[in-house]
């Protein structure tokens, strides 16, 4: 396991809790902790150690979070006068529950990978990096980018093919 991964794994968990404490939404929190683990990967060589790493991650976290807000407060508010006009008929939350269920298992799945299939379908999916940036961080070819990608993309399809399989 890479320094970063191990980064991830111990703090995942952590960032999440911090972004949906400050955010009081799953979903922003998902998307803001994703950014933040992209941005700590990116300048993991600059971090200097002067504060706890859970602090530094959690640093990135609320500036990330204060970005989106900016960015999405014309649209929030918007969103908020509409959603109080209109209340949600019962079959959009069982939808929601549906796909929340279906990103979960999709997620478990993924967690499942052997690198660098994991970490390249993430970069791909969850950050939207081209091929030829997630190559450069590998020191691969783009080509070997895509290939992984696809190859990551066509084991997680099998794995939610297969009915015997169990998370």
């Amino acid at each position: 396991m890479t320094g970063f991964e191990e980064i991830y794994a111990a703090y995942f968990s952590d960032v999440f809790l911090y972004v949906r404490k400050l955010s009081g939404n799953d979903s922003i929190a998902e998307e803001i902790t994703s950014e933040t683990f992209f941005k700590a990967m990116r300048s993991l060589k600059s971090f200097r150690g002067d504060c706890d790493v859970r602090v530094w991650l959690c640093q990135i976290a609320k500036n990330a979070y204060y970005s989106y807000l900016k960015e999405h407060s014309r649209f929030a508010e918007l969103k908020d006068a509409e959603d109080a006009e209109t209340p949600e008929p019962a079959a959009f939350f069982e939808e929601a529950f549906a796909d929340r269920d279906e990103a979960m298992h999709i997620h478990s799945l993924l967690h499942g990978l052997p690198d660098p299939y994991k970490e390249v379908f993430m970069l791909r999916t969850f950050s939207e990096l081209r091929f030829s940036q997630i190559a450069q961080l590998f020191g691969k070819t783009e080509n070997w980018a895509c290939v992984t990608y696809h190859r990551a993309r066509n084991k997680i399809k099998e794995k939610m093919e297969d009915p015997h399989h169990e998370e």
